[in-house]
């Protein structure tokens, strides 16, 4: 099944705030973060929410943020989250992807990124994306503890 991905609206927020719930791993942020991403792409920290869809259902979601401008930007993929029931049909790589080319217009030639050490398929799939592990934050994570990995991915033509 294909899965298109686009801008998230307001009217998303619920529905990505439910989805988060559901899975242990996501960043748990509150509605009114979310509401703040769509509130004002002309701010210093440009950030995008971007909805993944099939058959017009929401499957997944991702986040991502430039900081700077210039050659000193630099772009991160702060979360990326498909439901249990929709994982390895290309929803995660397709908004992973997403918000690589959104960065790049944003002017970011580096993309950053944490990883939960356990997490061995989001690991492989951001490595599948040109993302290499350059460090390791030791014990993160909670609930449960886990070191998070660091990962970058730069854009050599831009």
């Amino acid at each position: 099944m294909t899965v298109a991905i686009r801008a998230a609206t307001v009217g998303d927020v619920d529905a990505v705030v439910v989805l988060e719930r559901t899975i242990a791993e996501a960043p748990h942020w509150g509605r009114e973060e979310y509401v703040r991403m769509l509130a004002d792409p002309a701010a210093a920290v440009r950030r995008v929410l971007l909805i993944a869809e099939r058959d017009a259902a929401m499957v997944g979601f991702a986040v991502g943020k430039v900081i700077g401008s210039g050659e000193d930007a630099v772009g991160e993929l702060e979360s990326v989250a498909v439901a249990e029931d929709a994982r390895r049909l290309g929803a995660g790589r397709a908004l992973c992807e997403a918000v690589i080319g959104w960065c790049a217009a944003q002017g970011a030639a580096v993309v950053e990124l944490e990883v939960r050490s356990g997490s061995e398929g989001a690991r492989a799939l951001y490595g599948s994306l040109g993302f290499v592990e350059v460090g390791v934050r030791a014990g993160y994570y909670r609930d449960p503890a886990e070191d998070a990995v660091l990962m970058n991915r730069v854009d050599r033509t831009a």
